[in-house]
């Protein structure tokens, strides 16, 4: 059985990328952060995907996305955005049910109603 271990993220400046994900996910580093690189945990042994942050050569180097799930969405939006998160421009379909946000970087991602 296979499980996901890792997203690994493309970004432009790794220690920025770092404090964002960090409070954003209420994660950790698993070990000291290079400026190239950065590994993040849940804090507290909690389950969860670790996060890869890799310092991104080129734009085109930045290919991924990720879907954050949650109970309310409302709410995890406002704190996305309060923390650094912007709205992507969307044409969103009817009865849609995620929100597309981009973090500080640029990079996009979802917050989906569960």
């Amino acid at each position: 059985m296979l499980e996901i271990g890792s997203i690994v993220w493309g970004v432009k400046d790794v220690a920025r990328a770092v404090a964002f994900w960090s409070a954003a996910l209420d994660y950790k580093l698993k070990a000291p952060a290079s400026e190239d690189w950065a590994m993040l945990v849940p804090k507290d042994g909690r389950p969860g995907v670790q996060l890869s942050l890799s310092l991104a050569a080129s734009p085109k180097a930045k290919r991924h996305h990720i879907d954050l799930f949650t109970q309310d969405q409302e709410a995890e939006v406002a704190r996305l955005l309060k923390l650094g998160a912007t709205r992507k421009p969307w044409d969103y379909p009817d009865s849609c049910d995620y929100v597309v946000l981009q973090d500080p970087d640029g990079n996009p991602f979802c917050v989906v109603q569960r």
